[in-house]
């Protein structure tokens, strides 16, 4: 049975060598909480204020997506994905499997991938007949997806594509604040539907 001593849980930091923190202290870090931060706002509009005026299905997709923004938004800079590899690490290495660690990273990213794979099947399901700008915001939501993905793969190759330039860009720049502003656009444009004078 697993088991986790607090005394090697402490390490340097709270949690192995992970402590609370700003993870992306950049500009084009800050510049990502506060696109999450407006995009989550603009969702959760949608879902409150003019959920009388849209389907429960269309309801639910914008309060899934304000949630999940804000998630991502806060984890940007907690950097809590850090804090859940080292907690599986010390268990690995107390409970003797460290050298098999990668068949239960790639478990782990089987499980990533399948949970992904079935909000999205989720989504477009609620999705039907729904606002042309609702179905751009999900496109939106897909380069997230994506980019949450291979972030968790970790792969080497993966690393080097989200760390890749294009036209001066970097990939992962491209995947997550272009799917934070097609998500935005789309929600603008489903508010601007609605009440013209709210958008």
């Amino acid at each position: 049975m697993w088991h986790i001593r607090v005394s090697e849980l402490a390490g340097d930091g709270w949690i192995g060598h992970w402590s609370p923190g700003i993870g992306d202290p950049t500009i084009m870090g800050w510049l990502t909480v506060v696109l999450y931060a407006l995009a989550a706002w603009q969702c959760y509009r949608l879902a409150t204020t003019h959920s009388e005026m849209q389907g429960r299905r269309e309801v639910a997709i914008w309060w899934t997506l304000a949630l999940g923004l804000l998630a991502l938004g806060v984890n940007k800079q907690l950097d809590l994905q850090t804090a859940l590899t080292e907690i599986g690490r010390i268990v690995a290495v107390q409970n003797g499997w460290y050298e098999g660690r990668h068949d239960v990273q790639l478990e782990f990213i089987y499980g990533v991938v399948g949970v992904a794979s079935l909000t999205a099947v989720a989504m477009v399901y609620l999705a039907r007949k729904s606002h042309p700008a609702t179905i751009l915001a999900l496109v939106g939501s897909a380069f997230l997806v994506t980019f949450v993905v291979m972030r968790a793969a970790s792969f080497h190759h993966f690393d080097l594509f989200i760390k890749s330039e294009y036209l001066g860009l970097r990939m992962n720049w491209i995947l997550e604040m272009g799917g934070i502003c097609i998500i935005i656009a789309g929600a603008r444009l489903r508010l601007r539907a609605e009440h013209p004078t709210s958008a």
